[in-house]
């Protein structure tokens, strides 16, 4: 079973209906302990960092994602939360990846908004998946490249398309959203 956590972020049925549609079942649940049996866990999201860190404290999420062994992928804001700090709003968020999250310069059209290839890729997440292969973005904020990136994308500047630490996976793009390739990525996860 796949536990989504539901933390008042959007865009949590979408990543519900695209598990599905790959065979697995999934719950949305805010449960700390329905998230500590599940096989794996995901963190999707759109929406505004302090306001979902706040959301995730209030509940005690955040203490129980930290303290989580098992295949955990992040989404969009939730690769952002799982980074050190977060321009949006001066939050700190909860420092599984040693980024922090910035605003694209103002000086291009931002949002980042729709299909955009890689510069690299590397590790499970991407097998069978190409650098030249296009995912689905929608953000105005991004994580900077470091040791735990593991895709590149280039928008303005370079940045983390893809993180990943441990047990702790997390992509910046919107797999759910991204079609055939956004499929692939979701099922090197859930096969993990």
């Amino acid at each position: 079973m796949i536990a989504i956590i539901d933390y008042k972020a959007g865009n949590i049925h979408s990543v519900q209906n695209a598990i599905s549609r790959l065979g697995y079942q999934s719950v949305v649940t805010d449960d700390i302990s329905v998230i500590h049996t599940a096989d794996k866990v995901i963190l999707p999201g759109v929406g505004e960092a302090q306001s979902a860190m706040d959301n995730l404290r209030a509940k005690g999420l955040d203490k129980t994602i930290i303290g989580l062994r098992k295949p955990f992928l992040g989404i969009c804001l939730g690769l952002q939360l799982l980074c050190q700090f977060s321009e949006e709003g001066d939050t700190d968020c909860l420092g599984i990846f040693d980024s922090k999250v910035r605003l694209f310069p103002s000086t291009e059209i931002v949002p980042h908004m729709g299909w955009n290839n890689f510069e690299s890729i590397e590790g499970v997440l991407f097998d069978n998946v190409k650098p030249q292969d296009n995912v689905y973005y929608v953000h105005s904020y991004y994580a900077e490249t470091c040791s735990d990136t593991v895709a590149i994308c280039n928008y303005i500047e370079l940045f983390s398309a893809a993180l990943q630490k441990g047990n702790f996976y997390a992509t910046q793009f919107h797999p759910e959203k991204s079609s055939s390739i956004g499929e692939q990525i979701l099922k090197n996860f859930l096969e993990l």
